[in-house]
């Protein structure tokens, strides 16, 4: 009886889990549907889709297999929505807020317009929410949870949102280059754990004379790192408070505000300082002696203000300053010796148009990396002092426009110095003609140096007095004669020199194609014409100065090639393709472009026709993933470790070229749009011949290009002028300020990545250490000095140490 009574309890607890599994199941599904529909109606509000990135969005596959979404593993529920950077255009549906699972959303660099819904409110697992560069006008959101916020670069308009202040676990908080007014709440204090503040480009502004008086609340801030304040319409005066910020703040921007006052004693408490910005300004009164006390301070920005009073010699205590912008103020005295004595570091100094007098420091010689010095618009006198020339890394020098005299010293040609500005001073003598003298374009000695003469021709200059002595009254005419001899002879023999020479190279013409032709299937015109649509513009992908590039199909569309055309109308245009054809013939790497064949015949006219003709990369050039466009295809951001295998692919193909070919072949054209990819993004480089030919033309070129694809920055930005460089930008954040120029989108990805992997200090730690040590081989590559940079073989394996460590 009771074994009875045991078996039927059993069967019935087996029917109740029975049952409560099914409803479980029943619930899940219910929910996966719900999610589902939820993503089909943010579709439905998107107006255009160029790239057809949402073409997946359909039956055929389950929801969490479309592209730009991530389910959880456990409940297949919708937890991140990543469709960055796909030029979508259209609104936000408001059943996202269904999505209750979602713990990430990141829609930036699109064209999405409106609302952001407030139903986004609603998810309380959201942790990161990123819409940088769209056109969002209105807020409407309150996230409690959320940890990431990026608005930047949108039409938010109006005051600060009051409800951001309820976020209380936010660490990053972004609304730059939007167009917000009115002044920022006090309340602002309660986001404790806020490590990144950027509000720049907007338009905040209280009209009181304590516009700054909400930085007393953010002393509430202990982890604060980064506060961005700057091309806002603040006013009033820096309050004291400044001195309580957080222990840890690096980067204090408050440029390009109205802030007047002086800038406060206080500000010396603020220790771990790296970068300091006050520049364009109404700030009044002296430099702060207790600004000596910021010994980690790398970058020093006031210029563009009403300071007065001396430089104080404290300065010279911050050993590790690199940059000292203090121009267009009304400092006077004389430069500390201490300033430019003790700051063995330091790279740019600037203190034009101020009210400066003495001499020059001779000091300034010890700068040994000093390269950008600039003293114009001041009242210094005496001469050029002699110790310059120990500058051996100097590319900019302006001294225009103050009192000095004396004679422009020959030492200052055998400098590396790219521009010079000796204008509107007193100089006297002969100007010399080597190195920096010898580019008119390059150096200025008008205004009031009345008494220079001799230079080169362009400046006009008077000739110097010349002394003969009493022995060479005819020096000119007994080195003429024999020259008038010699001369007819000499032009005789270079004439039959050329003739000979042009016979030569008319024979080697045919010959280059036909030693290529030999090696690989040959090709014709006619196959050329029919397989790029007779040339047609839709199939040009790329145009150059020596040559067109085409798409085309060979065999009936079974292999899809591109077709290089050259123009031998162009002048070189013949030499650049003989040069090409040498080379593609003894090349064999993994990492260089595949040549299938060349083609050299007459068209249908009659007219001389060549051509080459490469294996088609289908993910396109590197510089299209760089800087996407909406003509690209491609709509994803390259990962960290994808840009560091690009990196090592390009650098391989140097190595060999520069030391395992036949001979050393240089590429001299070396940038983004000639590194092409495959469909495993591997990288493989298409050669160009360019005008220089040396192998450390190359690795300049290589250091610019992985400058350019950790920065996300070309190195022909707008932001690069007055003799600002990409190479300067970089080297300037190093080591400190790397975070803060990285491509945005490694930022979001690697750091997001930590934190949804849990990952400490101790990974964030090597994830920085890896950019800086890619930043800093950049930096070395594109160095001015051609000795300086280093080999492609080195670069190779410093690249694999930094893989290694990273992986470990």
């Amino acid at each position: 009886m009771f074994r009875r009574v045991l078996n039927l309890s059993l069967i019935l607890s087996w029917l109740v889990f029975a049952m409560n599994c099914r409803e479980s199941v029943a619930a899940a599904g219910f929910m996966n549907e719900t999610d589902r529909q939820a993503l089909l109606a943010f579709k439905d509000l998107i107006q255009e889709d160029p790239l057809a990135v949402l073409s997946s969005w359909n039956d055929s596959l389950h929801f969490c297999e479309w592209k730009g979404v991530t389910c959880g593993r456990q409940h297949q529920r919708v937890t991140a929505l990543d469709l960055a950077s796909q030029t979508l255009v259209g609104s936000v549906s408001p059943q996202i807020g269904r999505l209750t699972f979602l713990g990430e959303i990141r829609l930036d660099n699109n064209s999405f317009h409106g609302t952001i819904p407030p139903e986004i409110g609603q998810l309380f697992r959201l942790h990161t929410v990123s819409l940088y560069n769209n056109s969002f006008q209105d807020l409407g959101l309150t996230l409690p949870n959320l940890k990431y916020l990026y608005l930047g670069g949108n039409k938010f308009s109006g005051s600060f949102p009051p409800s951001m202040a309820n976020a209380s676990g936010l660490l990053f908080l972004s609304m730059s280059r939007n167009d917000f007014t009115g002044p920022i709440p006090k309340n602002l204090g309660n986001l404790r754990d806020l490590t990144y503040l950027e509000l720049n480009g907007n338009r905040f502004v209280s009209n009181k004379p304590n516009d700054l008086s909400f930085i007393g609340s953010l002393t509430n801030c202990t982890n604060l790192r980064r506060l961005i304040l700057s091309e806002n319409h603040f006013g009033g005066v820096l309050p004291g408070s400044i001195a309580n910020l957080s222990s840890k703040l690096e980067t204090l921007n408050l440029g390009s505000n109205k802030i007047s006052g002086s800038i406060p004693q206080e500000i010396g408490n603020l220790n771990n300082l790296s970068l300091l910005v006050i520049q364009d300004n109404m700030m009044s009164g002296s430099i702060p002696e207790s600004i000596g006390k910021l010994s980690k301070l790398e970058e020093l920005a006031i210029m563009i203000n009403n300071i007065s009073g001396k430089i104080p010699p404290s300065i010279g205590n911050i050993t590790g300053l690199s940059v000292v912008g203090a121009a267009k103020n009304m400092l006077e005295g004389i430069i500390p010796a201490e300033l430019v004595g003790n700051l063995k570091n330091l790279e740019a100094l600037s203190i034009s148009g101020n009210k400066l007098t003495g001499e020059i420091p001779s000091a300034l010689g010890s700068g040994q990396v000093l390269e950008n010095l600039d003293l114009h618009g001041n009242f210094f006198e005496g001469a050029i002092p002699s110790s310059l020339d120990q500058l051996k890394g100097i590319q900019q020098l302006d001294l225009s426009q103050n009192n000095l005299s004396g004679q422009i010293p020959e030492f200052l040609g055998k400098l590396p110095l790219m521009r010079l500005n000796l204008s509107h001073n007193m100089f006297e003598g002969e100007v010399p003609k080597v190195g920096v003298f010898n580019n008119i374009s390059a150096f200025s000695v008008v205004g009031k140096n009345m008494k220079l003469c001799g230079g080169i021709q362009p400046l006009h200059l008077p000739a110097c007095p010349i002394k003969f002595s009493k022995k060479n009254k005819r020096p000119f005419l007994d080195k003429m004669i024999p020259l008038l001899i010699i001369l007819p002879i000499v032009l005789l023999l270079a004439c039959l020199f050329l003739i000979f020479y042009q016979l030569k190279k008319s024979q080697q013409r045919t010959s280059h194609v036909s030693l290529l032709e030999n090696q690989y299937p040959k090709i014709t015109y006619a196959e050329l014409l029919h397989a790029t649509n007779e040339f047609s513009p839709i199939n040009l992908i790329g145009e150059g100065r020596y040559g067109s590039v085409y798409k085309g199909s060979l065999n009936s569309g079974e292999h899809i090639v591109v077709v290089k055309v050259l123009k031998l109308q162009e002048h070189g245009a013949n030499m650049s393709f003989m040069a090409e054809c040498d080379v593609l013939r003894i090349l064999r790497h993994r990492n260089l472009i595949k040549i299938i064949t060349a083609c050299s015949s007459l068209d249908f006219k009659g007219k001389d026709f060549k051509a080459l003709v490469f294996k088609f990369m289908p993910n396109g050039s590197l510089d299209n993933w760089l800087h996407p466009t909406q003509a690209e295809e491609q709509g994803s951001n390259l990962t960290l470790v994808q840009r560091l295998s690009i990196a090592i692919d390009v650098a391989s193909a140097l190595d060999y070229i520069h030391h395992h070919c036949e001979m050393t072949i240089c590429h001299c054209d070396l940038k983004p749009s000639n590194v092409l990819l495959d469909d495993d993004l591997c990288a493989h480089v298409g050669y160009g011949m360019g005008e220089e030919v040396s192998t450390e033309a190359d690795m300049y070129s290589y250091g610019i290009m992985l400058l350019e694809m950790f920065t996300g920055k070309r190195p022909t930005d707008i932001m690069f002028i007055d003799n600002f460089s990409l190479h300067n930008y970089v080297k300037f954040a190093l080591p400190d300020r790397v975070m803060e120029i990285l491509d945005s989108t490694i930022v979001l990805e690697e750091v997001e990545g930590l934190n949804r992997n849990k990952g400490g200090e101790g990974e964030f730690a090597k994830l920085k250490s890896c950019l800086e040590s890619i930043l800093r081989l950049g930096v070395i590559c594109s160095t001015e000095l051609p000795h300086e940079r280093m080999d492609s073989r080195n670069v190779v394996e410093e690249l694999h140490r930094i893989t290694k460590a990273y992986n470990e």
